[in-house]
């Protein structure tokens, strides 16, 4: 399991795939559906959909 936070090197954030088992920690576990990658101009934007519905977003 993969755990997903602002303190996961940006490697790690690049490496993960969809169906990889994640989780933020606290209260979302789950397997990831899509992963969207956005520049803001400030941070990069990971958005990782996971198959419950919820999302992790995690701005480095």
């Amino acid at each position: 399991m993969i755990r997903l936070n602002s303190d996961t090197p940006s490697e790690v954030l690049q490496d993960v795939k969809i169906g990889s088992m994640v989780t933020d920690t606290f209260s979302k576990t789950g397997l990831v559906e899509t992963i969207e990658i956005s520049d803001d101009g400030l941070y990069r934007v990971y958005e990782f959909n996971l198959v419950t519905g919820r999302t992790i977003i995690v701005k480095k």
